[in-house]
């Protein structure tokens, strides 16, 4: 009997020392770790996933738009605009010859919201940018539901486009590129580099006029 109760009572401790060992390996295989930055990585939501590359400057944008590309974007707004000559509001107003014009007034009396009317100054190129990327931070309160166009290139086509119906504000001159601006200051510091030589030479050749000009006071004593 008492063999029985010995051998009963190694198992069990040889059970409960299996039970322990796999309790800490398994624990040190499947150990959590805490992240070096807690939460996850979120894109954001206007900037796009290229929101970091170099924004290539609104003039430079401009002058490579189309305004027959920015027409189909205009296919967005035609729900709420008209933009014809003479055209009646609807739930935005007649957007012909908005370019240049104060911002939140006219337009035959629409009510625009008092968000929109005390921005001030005029549509410009760059406000209307603004405005297409995003209404609600351009204007926070304003009535605008459109969340705003993403894509600078269809936003640059969209305000020439505009532009086109009645205002024909010049657009802004284009950037010169890095690259071109490096390419134009090249011949200038080589001009500045030639004439160090240049002026090398000359200062050489007056010691050996004054060489030449020695002996005159040997002539003169004959």
């Amino acid at each position: 009997m008492d063999n029985r109760n010995n051998t009963i009572a190694g198992w069990v401790l040889f059970a409960g020392i299996c039970a322990l060992g796999l309790s800490i390996g398994s624990g040190m295989l499947f150990a959590s770790h805490n992240p070096e930055k807690p939460g996850y990585p979120i894109e954001d939501a206007e900037g796009g996933a290229d929101s970091g590359k170099p924004a290539v400057p609104l003039p430079n944008l401009l002058a490579a738009a189309d305004p027959a590309k920015g027409e189909a974007v205009f296919a967005k707004c035609a729900a709420c605009h008209t933009i014809n000559s003479g055209g009646a509001n609807g739930i935005g107003p007649n957007l012909y010859a908005t370019m240049g014009e104060p911002i939140g007034q006219g337009k035959a009396g629409f009510a625009f919201s008092d968000a929109l009317k005390t921005v001030g100054g005029n549509w410009d190129f760059d406000k209307m940018d603004h405005w297409l990327t995003s209404p609600r931070k351009f204007a926070p309160g304003t009535k605008m539901s459109f969340a705003g166009l993403s894509s600078a290139e269809d936003r640059a086509n969209l305000i020439v486009y505009l532009n086109a119906q009645g205002s024909n504000l010049p657009l802004p001159k284009a950037e010169a590129a890095p690259a071109d601006a490096a390419a134009a200051a090249a011949p200038a510091a080589g001009a500045d580099k030639g004439a160090a030589p240049a002026e090398a030479a000359k200062g050489a050749a007056v010691p050996a006029a004054g060489a030449a000009a020695a002996p005159a006071p040997a002539e003169a004593k004959k």
